[in-house]
């Protein structure tokens, strides 16, 4: 799942899965996604619940979403 592309219904790539959150008992509630960018200069991460990722056609799908609605949301910083 992780490197996966998310595609959009209309089928446009609009972020790659960068990482998953993963609680202590193993659920999976949210996907972190990397948006724009080019060779990781530019790239916004942002997290989406992990259930609204669908695969779909051997790609991971994100329905109603666009990589302008993606880069609109709050940007999710890595902990240092």
């Amino acid at each position: 799942m992780v490197g996966s592309a998310i595609v959009n219904e209309a089928n446009e790539k609009i972020g790659t899965v960068d990482d998953l959150i993963v609680t202590k008992d193993g659920t999976v509630p949210y996907a972190v996604i990397s948006v724009g960018g080019f060779l990781g200069v530019g790239t916004k991460y942002v997290v989406v619940p992990a259930n609204l990722l669908v695969v779909q056609n051997d790609q991971m799908t994100l329905t109603g979403a666009s990589k302008d609605w993606l880069k609109a949301l709050p940007e999710f910083n890595y902990a240092k």
